[in-house]
């Protein structure tokens, strides 16, 4: 039983030493995904281990069905209004942002690295979409809470950016192969995008709806939570594989999949997500240490230059072009647009495409795949262990509800009755007189924002600040709902016997943390 016991003894153990050594780099700021991928090149053929790995293929496969169970166990975790709020800027940002940084990307090849145009850009679409699996991992682990249009942004846009890269990493690897670059060529690439996000779409909605029927049957018996997550992620590979031998984007369908089924049958999916988060982190472990175990730092020594060039280029270049461009028209704030553009990390995404062309002998392949490694590592070390910091710095994490001071820093003093008329309010504050006097706060301060709001939002009128605390999917909080605050240093006070009438009216308090509430649907 050897050759069971001492492949199994050894695999075991790094991932045990790995997992350990992520329990305490967690506390100095390193991620999980980081140390599982430094385990794998200790363990491979120049490190300490010696183990000499270059099963392309092995680890391809591996990668790909890592990532399914990993935006599975994200398309589960997001609800239907976070969707709503950041589907729109994470759909530019999956697909017009992908390409501006491929592009971008390119051009830094074509200087630092001397790579032709058509390899370059092939090095810009592999490296050009954000990792879901680091994404999702390094968010919930930052220690902080970013406002929902931030967080959704950020997560729907790793889930559904996938295909993008993948579809221009496969049209360029033919072109290049073709060497022709004709007009039939791109008419084909046309086609086959139609047809990837198109399957990918159908597959992944009508799949996600009969599953969640059945779901709904199923889980009224006997079937425990464990039980419940197999039978899920066991429907979501059958998706993934099935709309693949379509031509379909697989990783779109499975996101899909799991969003549907997470909506439409939630008090079944709600007891399975210990099990799929225990299913993701084995995924994330997995595949980040045999990636690991591919890379061969010895052969790299060259292409550390040019490879961390095109790495800076992407953090801090390409990747904040793209998201100014495409956030733009959705009238986020400076403050969270720079946010986002930080979190653009790079993982393990990169690094299975740049499986891709060596798979298919493409020229310089192996340069691209040590270029690629080259910008997961210095993402994921300069990105990724600055989350929390970025985050606190730019003002965008929400306050912790026990600290009082921040929360008032925050939400401010005073607070409003939503449904108070915003004439009545400005009137007393001595603010100017909006137009439309009659209308209830928590509609004003939505047309002011030009969007639905949410938590955090900020609506600066005259000398008065207004904030939104806390939002109810059903409508107004019974008794106290939710308010903005008045910056206390803004206003003037006016007399006790005057407020006191005023509050009767207008139910408004002095130094209270109460919650400004709207409806979902404005």
């Amino acid at each position: 039983m050897d050759f069971v016991n001492f492949p199994l003894l050894g695999a075991a153990g790094l991932v045990f030493a790995s997992v350990l050594a992520g329990l305490f780099s967690v506390r100095i700021g390193f991620s999980f995904l980081l140390v599982f991928l430094l385990a794998g090149i200790l363990a491979g053929e120049d490190g300490l281990g010696g183990y000499r790995f270059n099963d392309y293929k092995l680890s391809f496969w591996v990668g790909n069905l890592a990532l399914a169970i990993i935006l599975l166990d994200g398309g589960l975790r997001t609800s239907f209004a976070t969707f709503r709020t950041g589907l729109r800027p994470a759909s530019v940002l999956a697909s017009l942002g992908v390409v501006v940084c491929a592009s971008i990307t390119a051009v830094a090849a074509v200087v630092f690295v001397g790579l032709d145009w058509g390899t370059a850009l092939l090095l810009g679409a592999i490296v050009g979409s954000t990792d879901a699996a680091a994404v999702f991992s390094l968010l919930s682990r930052s220690g902080v809470v970013l406002n929902e249009r931030v967080a959704a942004t950020l997560e729907i846009e790793s889930g559904v950016n996938d295909p993008m890269a993948v579809y221009l990493t496969l049209t360029l690897i033919a072109l290049l192969a073709s060497n022709t670059w004709s007009g039939a060529d791109f008419a084909e690439s046309a086609r086959l995008f139609v047809q990837q996000f198109g399957w990918g779409s159908l597959m992944g909605l009508s799949s996600g709806f009969g599953m969640a029927t059945l779901l709904r049957r199923v889980a009224s018996r006997d079937a425990n939570g464990g039980v419940l997550a197999l039978l899920i992620g066991a429907g979501g590979l059958c998706v993934f594989a099935a709309t693949g031998l379509l031509d379909g984007s697989g990783f779109l369908a499975i996101y899909l999949y799991g969003l549907i089924l997470a909506n439409r049958a939630s008090k079944a999916v709600q007891p399975t997500l210990g099990a799929m988060d225990g299913y993701a982190w084995l995924a994330q472990a997995g595949m980040f240490l045999l990636l690991g175990l591919l890379v061969t730092p010895s052969t790299m020594a060259g292409s550390i230059g040019s490879g961390l060039a095109v790495a800076l280029t992407l953090i801090f270049i390409a990747r904040p072009i793209a998201v100014w461009l495409c956030l733009f028209p959705f009238r986020f704030t400076a403050r969270e647009t720079w946010f986002i553009s930080w979190v653009g990390l790079r993982g393990a995404v990169p690094v299975v495409l740049a499986i891709f062309p060596l798979m298919a002998g493409t020229a310089q392949a192996t340069l691209l795949f040590n270029i690629a490694f080259m910008v997961v590592l210095v993402s994921l070390l300069t990105q990724g262990t600055t989350i929390a910091l970025v985050a606190r710095r730019l003002g965008v994490a929400l306050p912790d509800p026990d600290d009082e001071a921040h929360m008032r820093a925050v939400f401010r003093d005073f607070s409003l009755n939503p449904l108070t008329p915003v004439g009545d309010i400005c009137s007393f504050y001595n603010l100017p007189i909006p137009a439309q006097t009659h209308m209830p706060l928590r509609d004003w301060m939505a047309a002011e924002l030009h969007r639905p709001p949410v938590v955090g939002d900020v609506v600066n009128y005259g000398n008065a600040t207004f904030v939104v605390r806390e939002l109810n999917g059903d409508g107004i909080t019974p008794g106290w709902a939710g308010v903005a605050g008045l910056g206390a240093s803004s206003i003037s006070q006016p007399d006790t016997q005057q407020f006191a009438s005023w509050v009767t009216r207008c139910c408004v308090t002095l130094m209270t943390a109460s919650n400004l509430s709207f409806e979902r649907k404005l």
